[in-house]
């Protein structure tokens, strides 16, 4: 599609506008709670429902501007139904965060992340059904040994050297700073300017090479090349609409390149589990038993609860539903890349580098790519730039998606069923 040039400066005018609209709705940083709750939880035995209190969000600037926006897009304007989409998103995100503690937030959580039991692509399989095949599978394997480390022996310091130079030679002097931080919610967080690293905090060998694969390959590249899209700048802005395709693409970019193991499988199928279970009505110190229950850690079963119920009902039945998005957008990501390829369109996973977008904006950017809009990636993980690998697996895992896998299970599981179960010594 042509652009003219007057629809050209209103895209980018329009855009523009978009991104300053969005900034001021940062939802993890609005759903924080302090470490006193944290405190307090453990002084009750962990038997209360802790008592989290946020600062008021008032959604009516955001939403004003919005509206403003809205009346700047002509019916017959090229890019009407993106631009319509983004400010949507936005004013979800706006809402969810003013209704943080009611009932109401989970309606904006679904809108933005949707929930464990909504259905993929296909019609009919979830985000629920992978998260119990992947506890099922690991379930079959407690018995075997994998090799593992028989404990986290690596410490923040190590962490953050490792972090530093993975980051130096991805991204030279537009690489960001590592600190070690006292308080963290995660083990870790990274940005484009600054990764933080809890000093607590413990990790194994593949806890390592899967955080530089899944923020520095991935979200701290599409950062730094979002920030260098000065005519597009909502290409540089995390916000709901892009978490799917964001953490789809860094859990896949974890298993292209061999950083996850079943100890961090198991943690993404948990929060799919978890949210189902707040979902039907749990409260927070039920989940936090599952969790303990799980991994026998009570601060880290605190800390994984709270993933699930930070703007949420802590009684029960309205949790936050993002992190369904990790197994969800792991599959759309998968199926669009083995699709890409399949049809021809490798060029599409240099689009997907551009900034920070939906795969269902890939159309248009390549639209907006042919007419110069849109700057190539300049930041790469190892995975993507060098194709070769890329396309060969991704062509021959779409082959083995059009196999009957029942039927060859049967004929597998039937050859295994009288086989005895192998221990070696030593």
């Amino acid at each position: 599609m042509a652009l003219t040039q007057t629809d050209r400066q209103l895209l980018i005018k329009l855009v523009k506008a978009l991104r300053r609209a969005e900034r001021p709705v940062r939802i993890l940083r609005n759903l924080a709670w302090s470490p006193q709750v944290r405190e307090a939880f453990f002084r009750n035995n962990a038997e209360k429902l802790p008592v989290v209190q946020y600062k008021p969000f008032d959604a009516t600037p955001v939403l004003q501007s919005l509206e403003r926006i809205r009346r700047q897009i002509p019916d017959t304007f090229p890019y009407r139904q993106w631009l319509e989409r983004l400010a949507k998103i936005i004013a979800s995100a706006a809402r969810l965060l003013a209704t943080r503690g009611s009932p109401q937030f989970l309606d904006h959580s679904r809108q933005l992340y949707g929930l464990p039991g909504d259905s993929l692509l296909d019609g009919q399989r979830t985000a629920l059904d992978l998260a119990a095949t992947f506890d099922q599978a690991i379930d079959k394997l407690c018995h075997v040994d994998l090799g593992a480390p028989p404990d986290n022996r690596l410490d923040a310091d190590a962490v953050a050297d490792a972090m530093r130079r993975a980051t130096a030679r991805l991204f030279g002097d537009a690489a960001p700073e590592v600190f070690i931080v006292d308080e963290l919610s995660a083990n870790a967080l990274a940005g484009s300017k600054r990764i933080r690293i809890r000093a607590n905090a413990r990790f194994n060998d593949k806890d390592v090479h899967q955080l530089i694969q899944h923020e520095a390959g991935i979200h701290i590249a599409t950062a730094l090349n979002g920030r260098q899209q000065t005519d597009l700048p909502m290409l540089a802005a995390a916000h709901p609409g892009t978490t799917k395709t964001q953490e789809g693409l860094a859990v896949f970019s974890e298993f292209i390149t061999g950083s996850i193991d079943l100890d961090r499988l198991r943690r993404l199928a948990d929060r799919v589990l978890a949210i189902q279970m707040a979902v039907d009505g749990a409260d927070f110190v039920e989940v936090y038993r599952y969790y303990l229950q799980r991994i026998g850690q009570p601060k880290q079963a605190f800390e994984s609860a709270r993933r699930v119920f930070r703007g949420g009902v802590l009684k029960g039945g309205t949790p936050f539903t993002k992190d369904i998005v990790y197994l969800d957008g792991l599959i759309r990501v998968h199926n669009f890349l083995r699709t890409a390829v399949a049809e021809g369109r490798a060029d599409c996973l240099q689009i997907l580098f551009c900034g920070k977008m939906d795969l269902e904006d890939i159309p248009m950017l390549c639209e907006l790519a042919v007419a110069g809009l849109v700057k190539p990636p300049a930041y790469r993980p190892d995975w993507a730039s060098d194709q070769r690998f890329l396309i060969a697996y991704l062509a021959y895992s779409g082959f083995l998606n059009t196999i009957d896998l029942g039927a060859v299970r049967e004929h597998y599981r039937e050859r295994l069923r009288h086989a005895p179960r192998v221990v070696f010594p030593g």
